[in-house]
């Protein structure tokens, strides 16, 4: 089957080791789903997975991609919980949790396989594309919002690094909740579709708001640390899932983290339950997730480069015919 994978780890080079061509298809399991995948999004995981971080040389040839949304065995419509091993289910009870491709062949692919526990019901009202959006990215910011931030409608959220995938997710989700979202990027093009999105202000990387806020979502890492817990109310949370510039801000203001006694919470996606609720959400409400590009699973390279230079606003989606 046709499949784009990390064929080598290149750390300064990433794209160096991505490859479209021939893989074998997934064998049958006992505990296991085989599914056709209709549509596949891109996440920065698929980025660092080239780069070696969370795949072991070992791995390799790996599938990349952990979200999908296709048809199963008996012709359902499903979409994937790309966190394996959560629950012991279709790998036993001793593994530890690991997201698809850290062990498991992903879903860049004509076909994916994984734990029957993983496979959830398609909402009629969401298209294959946007249901393959929501399983990384989009649960990863439901998840920071609503369990690990813990905001409420009516409290004031700033999502630094408008344009990545989880950053446009909780501006979405924020807005649609009810929260007074402000959010940041650097390109001009990208602020003024942040505002489109709901967004109440935004500003300049780094540009003081016009509050001190509940929460930040924050994703980009050594970059706007500083800012990021600088913007925070007294008793706020400063909710992290990732760091694209880098995991060693030059100032860590502990002294002020523990003076406004500010709360710093790690986040990884998220579960299965929420996955749910967020598919919900979603059909209830009309909230759709945001795509950058739809292209052909043979175009994935395309993606990869547009996804690492950074150009791009909301979620890159591969599909397959």
């Amino acid at each position: 089957m046709f499949a784009a994978y990390a064929a080598r780890i290149d750390r300064d080079q990433p794209l160096n080791g991505l490859e479209l061509g021939d893989r074998p298809a997934p064998e049958s399991r006992p505990g296991w789903t085989t599914v056709k995948v209709k549509a596949a999004s891109l996440n920065h995981h698929d980025l660092w997975s080239l780069r070696g971080v969370g795949l072991a040389e070992d791995k390799l040839p790996m599938i990349l991609g952990c979200d999908a949304a296709g048809v199963d065995e008996d012709g359902n419509e499903v979409v994937l919980h790309s966190v394996i091993g959560q629950t012991g289910h279709g790998v036993g009870p001793d593994e530890p949790r690991s997201i698809l491709t850290e062990r498991y062949q992903g879903t860049f692919a004509e076909l994916v396989s994984v734990p029957t526990w993983n496979v959830l019901p398609k909402p009629a009202e969401l298209s294959f594309e946007e249901a393959a959006c929501l399983p990384t990215a989009w649960l990863t910011a439901y998840r920071m919002l609503f369990t690990n931030a813990g905001v409420r409608p009516g409290d004031s959220v700033l999502v630094q690094g408008a344009g990545g995938g989880v950053a446009t997710a909780a501006i979405v989700l924020g807005k649609a909740a009810g929260l007074r979202v402000f959010a940041t990027s650097r390109d001009e093009a990208k602020r003024k579709r942040a505002l489109e999105l709901g967004a109440v202000e935004a500003l300049e990387s780094g540009a003081r708001l016009p509050q001190r806020v509940d929460a930040v979502i924050e994703t980009v890492g050594a970059a706007t640390w500083s800012h990021s817990v600088k913007s925070l109310r007294p008793g706020g949370s400063l909710v992290i899932s990732g760091a694209t510039s880098g995991d060693r801000p030059s100032h860590a203001e502990l002294t002020r983290i523990f003076f406004l006694e500010l709360k710093v919470v790690g986040s990884t996606m998220g579960t299965k339950d929420e996955l749910e609720d967020l598919l919900s959400f979603c059909a209830a409400t009309g909230v759709r997730p945001v795509i950058d590009e739809v292209l052909p699973l043979d175009r994935a390279r395309e993606g990869f480069e547009r996804l690492a230079a950074g150009d791009q606003f909301g979620k890159i989606v591969l599909t397959n015919p």
